[in-house]
């Protein structure tokens, strides 16, 4: 018997081509098989659901989030990065208590599930909310509680202390990481500190580097170094690293990067860089040196959204923009980008962001057959430069359904968009003396 059948699919492959009308069988939270529709018996399902020649795929993975941040969506506007953070976003933070990131991840998990999301790395505070949400919501994460250098090594052992204490529940759908916020607001002894944390803990650390050009050049005006040799000095190369965004990463870190102890990942959040004007992250010179880089939306204040196949289909025309060549970032490589190569940047390469036997069943059932997708020539061309967040129809978290026919069965949403917009006054109130912290590379 298997948990679960689904009937009648395409399935997107490892290597980035369509396989036609198959049954894709689950078992005991994994991948057992993957058959020619009629090969199966479909007396064997314990549940059966019709693929009706939906496109099965991986569960999208947003490397790089501040999920509870969509909170704030809105309030942030029209504003360069230093703004952004002294003026909008760190005092905004200044309103936050324990409850609010418990709604706000709620009603981002919400969206990321309806928009095909099985999996997020969140990098936000009072995580251990955070965490309640993800275990009732069903989906995957990997979890850091940011810390500022000036909270002080108490505050640092506080979210150690949430490390081990969530590591690995949830059935293993919750990873954790150490997360400092960045090398600009921490400074190398307690970076130093993070390590030992991490190598104790055995987890790795995502943090926020070389943003953009900006931070790279007032770091090299104040110390010398770039931001990447302040993590390879301060031994946070050692072990697994999540580097967010990295657009101010210049050649000479490449090299940093590659020599790393620890396996390295880049997340690319490309709404954001375009709304903020940050740049890009360097994609095809990191690909070169093998550092994967995966897709991400970093926090709804600055993208709107937690769409991740916005988020593909924005990096891709970048790519080709950028060089002034239509041949580069082809379908399947944007493909790669979007499953596996996500997946090794979370910590997740060989459990998840492929469908194939023995890997983690997290799979959502995309419908192609709406207006925008027809005449459907190529699957793959349709699914990175026409699908819509609403197209996912279901998804399914290591075997369990979480959404079907676009209803999640885990979640109230009606009752979480409630709670949420009842903060909305208090959230919105921005004082600008009062303040998390401040920026300043």
């Amino acid at each position: 018997m298997y948990d679960l059948i689904i009937h009648n699919c395409h399935i997107l492959t490892p290597s980035g081509d369509i396989q036609r009308n198959c049954d894709l069988l689950i078992d005991a939270g994994k991948i057992a098989a993957i058959l020619p529709t009629g090969q199966a018996d479909l007396g064997q399902a314990h549940e059966l659901l019709e693929g009706r020649e939906m496109l099965a795929m991986p569960g999208l993975i947003n490397t790089h989030a501040h999920v509870p941040m969509v909170i704030f969506r809105g309030l942030a506007e029209d504003v360069a990065i230093e703004r952004w953070f002294n003026e909008f976003m760190w005092p905004l933070e200044s309103n936050l208590i324990e409850e609010d990131v418990y709604w706000g991840m709620l009603l981002g998990l919400v969206e990321m599930i309806e928009g095909g999301v099985t999996t997020v790395a969140d990098h936000y505070f009072f995580m251990d909310q955070a965490a309640r949400a993800v275990e009732q919501a069903g989906t995957r994460a990997a979890l850091g509680w940011a810390v500022f250098g000036d909270r002080g090594y108490k505050a640092l052992a506080e979210t150690a202390a949430f490390v081990e204490r969530w590591q690995g529940q949830a059935g293993g759908r919750i990873t954790t990481w150490m997360a400092p916020h960045a090398p600009y607001t921490c400074d190398d002894d307690f970076l130093r500190a993070t390590v030992a944390h991490a190598q104790r803990l055995g987890v790795g650390i995502h943090i926020h580097a070389a943003e953009e050009l900006g931070q790279t050049q007032a770091s090299l005006q104040k110390r010398g170094i770039t931001p990447i040799r302040v993590l390879a000095e301060t031994g946070v190369l050692n072990v697994p690293v999540i580097i967010a965004h990295g657009c101010g990463i210049l050649p000479e870190d490449i090299e940093l990067l590659k020599r790393a102890a620890g396996p390295v990942g880049v997340a690319h959040a490309p709404k954001t860089y375009l709304k903020l004007g940050m740049g890009l992250t360097p994609i095809p010179t990191l690909q070169e040196a093998s550092i994967p880089v995966g897709l991400a939306t970093d926090g709804a204040v600055s993208n709107n959204t937690l769409d991740i196949f916005e988020s593909l289909r924005l990096m891709a025309m970048l790519q080709k923009h950028e060089a002034r060549n239509p041949e580069v970032m082809t379908i399947r490589q944007a493909l790669q980008m979007a499953t596996r190569d996500s997946a090794a940047v979370v910590g997740l390469a060989d459990k998840i962001g492929q469908l194939s036997p023995g890997c983690l069943a997290d799979v959502i059932l995309v419908d192609l057959s709406g207006a925008h997708h027809q005449p459907l020539h190529s699957l793959t061309a349709s699914l990175v430069y026409n699908t819509r967040a609403s197209d996912v129809q279901t998804v399914i978290v290591n075997g369990q359904l979480i959404m079907r026919d676009r209803q999640i069965l885990t979640l109230d949403k009606a009752e979480i968009v409630r709670q949420v917009n009842r903060s909305m006054e208090r959230l919105s109130q921005r004082v600008l003396g009062k303040r998390i912290q401040v920026y300043n590379p």
